[in-house]
């Protein structure tokens, strides 16, 4: 028995099992391994695949970080699954670690999650990790990225730190959104197509309303460069906020 978020964790599960998938040829092998140790669970996703170089271990939860192209198997991916996987099993009281031997070898991912105790177990509520942060002051964040699984991922990471996020996914659609909802702070991506994030900084930049909005991205108010550190991204809008 766990206290948990059951939508969280098969999050976390799917996430794994998709890198997996992606990472691994076709007549390659992927387990999923659960076993109870002592006052823990452990779920692991082990598979045949392309490995994980020695140097990456150490930030492959990093936003936005990719296993090198040059593997052969970068499929567009940016990263982000990893970091949302660490950050929600955190959120649990456990931890996740990268196992691989190398390139070529395979990789391992091993969550562990504390079981319930006993008692706890019996008055299990409904509530979750996610709720208790959602009663703190929340602050109005706009995430633009024309890659939506980028955008949104992002923004399922703010808004498990207590944040309130919209999300948009191109120019005209982030002027749109910030004259709605007029946020504290916009994490804009500079490259997308049509109107790009200089152009939409300078929309954003007329509008009297906005003036006071933090623009975090290249040349504006913060420069934040890929793959991006999630206590580095904390950082900078607990900076923004005082």
């Amino acid at each position: 028995m766990l206290e948990a978020d059951a939508v969280r964790l098969a999050q976390v599960i799917s996430n794994l099992l998709n890198n997996a998938a992606k990472y691994t040829e076709q007549s390659g092998t992927i387990w999923l391994r659960a076993e109870r140790q002592g006052r823990w669970v452990s779920l692991s996703v082990r598979d045949t695949g392309i490995g994980i170089p020695p140097g990456m271990l150490s930030r492959i939860f990093d936003l936005f970080t990719q296993v090198d192209g040059t593997l052969g198997r970068a499929q567009g991916g940016l990263g982000i699954g990893l970091a949302l996987v660490k950050r929600l099993v955190e959120l649990h009281g456990g931890t996740v670690e990268a196992k691989s031997r190398g390139s070529g070898a395979g990789s391992e991912f091993v969550i562990r999650l504390p079981l319930a105790p006993p008692r706890a177990a019996e008055l299990a509520t409904e509530s979750t990790p996610s709720e208790s942060l959602a009663s703190e002051k929340r602050r109005r964040v706009l995430v633009v990225d024309d890659n939506r699984d980028a955008a949104d991922s992002v923004a399922i990471l703010l808004r498990l730190q207590g944040l309130d996020v919209d999300v948009a996914y191109d120019g005209p659609g982030a002027i749109e959104r910030a004259r709605a909802v007029r946020p504290e702070v916009v994490l804009l991506d500079l490259g997308m197509p049509g109107m790009d994030g200089f152009a939409v900084v300078s929309e954003l930049r007329k509008e009297p309303a906005l003036r006071e909005t933090r623009i975090s991205d290249a040349g504006f108010d913060a420069h934040l460069v890929k793959p991006v550190r999630l206590a580095e991204l904390r950082e900078l809008l607990e900076l923004g906020h005082r």
